[in-house]
């Protein structure tokens, strides 16, 4: 072989090897997996079978009968889900339904308050909330409250009023109607009758407020929990778990628990007053007691614990010490000023610990989460969340009880704390086979109120969790929804494009993070299939993520333009993210090696081939032997 023919051969050679390089780097097909709402599926999209592997949030680990983790696993009536947004809200609120057929509300889950209400659709002074409001006349079980000599009554109706004034200036005020209270379809509680206010006139934060109404879980005739206990479907005792800063969420359990060996419990008065006081006797601030008289805690009705108020309220001279011991015990930071509310794993680094030292010698300790709130507008900045009380008592609002099980245990006049990871108690509880409902939504309040009910959104310091629970944060590659929307197809089709930006601006999330994957018609509506995934370059979003996306669709708190109706979410499916092999991990590094190695092996190539090239053009002719005769020398003749 020459040459000349050898050279071009082999750059056609490794030109093919480049373009089949190229082509494996482009045309990889992996092997994707989705969850829908029954089970979880791995399938391949090109051979379309699958096999089933069961997938959950949360895994259970059952320990020895005897031990002390099974001793805490909780044995309660009914769960309910907890959500808010303490900065955009103050509150936490739950999902109760109430009627035949079921109307949905969100209520702010209130200790402060012993009613429950909801606006009545005959109001004549309600704000726009998140529901529509009660319509007795579309519930067929629903029975007004006749007036009686208990009650105070409406003459021109014949029927119980109620009326309820709180200390930030706000009231609630209407009817009195019985009717079956539920749960949500997968609460263990089944429904029960329970008397409620229909309300007729709001004032106040109660007018404003984005949530429906208040679920009164206070002492009284009113309260739900004494009426589901009079009925003798729970024992006398109620939980509630706030999710810490930055995660939110949480759980309350209707009915008694098994509390845990480690529960700080404090004696509860409850002949003193209707409110849930506890026996406080001093602060301590990085294990020094503040110079105070134990009497400042006990004036009026004591300290009153406050599901209902966001922050923590204390008499002026409790107020003073407190902030000055805080403020001897971060003089390494700059103090700023800013209105009312990075990585908050690293403050206790910077800010003390706190103890609430009761009567009985038991300490609650506070991290910093506890008695703090993100600034909202200097990033890495943060306020106090506790604040002067004008009227010298003290109330603990929900800020001091993120990330603790807080069990109201009226059978034996006591309340008890114990630090955990509220924000994923919710899941642990339907792991164990439990499950409830949902909703989201703002005010402050104090005694008999409490219209800021707290937790925060944060990154939560999990404290001791339970040893019963085996906790494992699945990682999710993307999520889809098929929504149903009650507006025809040819009305939303010049505003799909909206759709998309709008549900990202819903969730916070960037535009490119929602895709609209499918959109036909359905019947005299229209069918539209959603996919998110995770932001920018990450591979997956937690599985917490995944499931707040799902709940605000469930819940029907994405709130969309007018020109597309309302939804239903028909179904959804969580796809993993893809387990990768070495060589899909390092096929890039690997390909672009061989391709510079190629690369260089081309440029040797060419440069030797060009070299031989040149080499050739510079001939030598031999000298022909018949171009000249040779002749004979002849001799010189003299």
């Amino acid at each position: 072989m020459s040459l000349d023919s050898m050279a071009p051969r082999s750059l056609t050679i490794i030109t093919s090897l480049l373009l089949i390089l190229i082509a494996i780097l482009f045309s990889r097909q992996p092997v994707c997996c989705s969850v829908n709402n029954n089970d979880f599926i791995l399938r391949r999209p090109d051979d379309g079978t699958n096999r089933h592997i069961l997938f959950l949030p949360l895994t259970l680990s059952h320990p020895p009968a005897n031990s002390s983790a099974a001793r805490r696993h909780l044995h309660p009536n009914a769960h309910m889900r907890l959500h808010d947004d303490l900065l955009k809200n103050g509150y936490y609120t739950t999902r109760l339904f109430i009627g035949t057929p079921p109307q949905k509300f969100a209520l702010i889950v209130d200790t402060g308050s012993t009613a429950t209400y909801v606006p009545c659709s005959s109001c004549e002074q309600c704000g726009t909330h998140q529901d529509p409001r009660f319509q007795p006349e579309l519930s067929t079980t629903y029975q007004p409250v006749k007036c009686n000599y208990d009650c105070t009554c409406d003459d021109d109706s014949g029927q119980c009023t109620y009326e309820r004034q709180y200390a930030e200036m706000s009231s609630s005020s209407g009817v009195l109607g019985s009717d079956v209270i539920s749960f949500g379809d997968q609460s263990e509680l089944k429904p029960q009758r329970a008397v409620f206010g229909c309300e007729t006139v709001e004032t106040g934060d109660l007018y404003r407020q984005r949530a429906d109404g208040i679920m009164g879980l206070g002492r009284g005739d009113l309260s739900i929990v004494d009426q589901l206990v009079d009925n003798g479907v729970i024992s006398d005792s109620f939980s509630l778990c706030y999710g810490g800063m930055d995660v939110g969420g949480g759980a309350m359990v209707l009915g008694g628990v098994s509390p845990p060996n480690d529960m700080i419990f404090t004696y509860s008065n409850a002949v003193r007053s209707q409110y849930y006081n506890v026996e406080l006797k001093e602060f301590h601030v990085a294990g020094k007691p503040l110079s105070l008289d134990p009497s400042v805690f006990d004036r009026k009705h004591g300290t009153v614990l406050d599901s209902g108020t966001t922050y923590t309220y204390l008499p002026e001279d409790a107020f003073v010490e407190f902030k000055k011991a805080i403020m001897k015990e971060v003089t390494s930071l700059k103090q700023i000023s800013g209105p009312d509310p990075s990585d908050i794993s690293e403050l206790s680094k910077f800010f003390p610990t706190v103890d609430m030292v009761f009567e009985n010698g038991q300490k609650y300790s506070l991290f910093p989460e506890n008695y703090l709130f993100r600034h909202s507008k200097m990033h890495g900045g943060y306020c106090l969340g506790f604040f002067k009380n004008g009227d010298q008592s003290t109330l603990l609002g929900g800020i001091i009880v993120r990330n603790t099980f807080v069990t109201y245990d009226r059978e034996h006049d006591r309340i008890g704390f114990w630090k955990t990871n509220c924000s994923e108690l919710w899941e642990r509880l339907n792991a164990t086979g439990a499950h409830s409902p949902a909703a989201s939504p703002a005010g402050p309040s104090t005694v008999d109120s409490p219209r800021s009910s707290a937790v925060l959104p944060p990154e939560a310091n999990p404290a001791a969790d339970s040893p019963y629970f085996h906790i494992e944060e699945p990682r999710i590659g993307r999520v889809t929804f098929s929504m149903s929307f009650n507006v025809t197809y040819t009305i939303i089709k010049p505003h799909i494009k909206e759709l998309a930006h709008n549900v990202a601006e819903e969730l916070e999330l960037q535009a490119s993070q929602v895709r609209i994957k499918n959109f036909s018609s359905e019947g005299n509506g229209s069918l539209i299939r959603l996919a998110i995934s995770p932001a920018g370059s990450d591979d997956y979003m937690s599985n917490t993520t995944a499931l707040s996306i799902l709940s605000r669709f469930a819940d029907h708190s994405i709130t969309l333009p007018e020109i597309f109706g309302t939804y239903q979410l028909s179904s959804w499916a969580a796809e993993l993210p893809l387990k990768r092999t070495w060589w899909q991990q390092h096929h890039v590094a690997v390909v672009v090696t061989i391709i510079l190695a190629l690369l260089l092996g081309l440029s040797v190539s060419g440069t030797w081939f060009i070299w031989r090239r040149r080499q050739q053009t510079i001939t030598y002719r031999p000298v022909s032997s018949s171009a000249f005769s040779e002749q004979e020398l002849q001799p010189i003749v003299s």
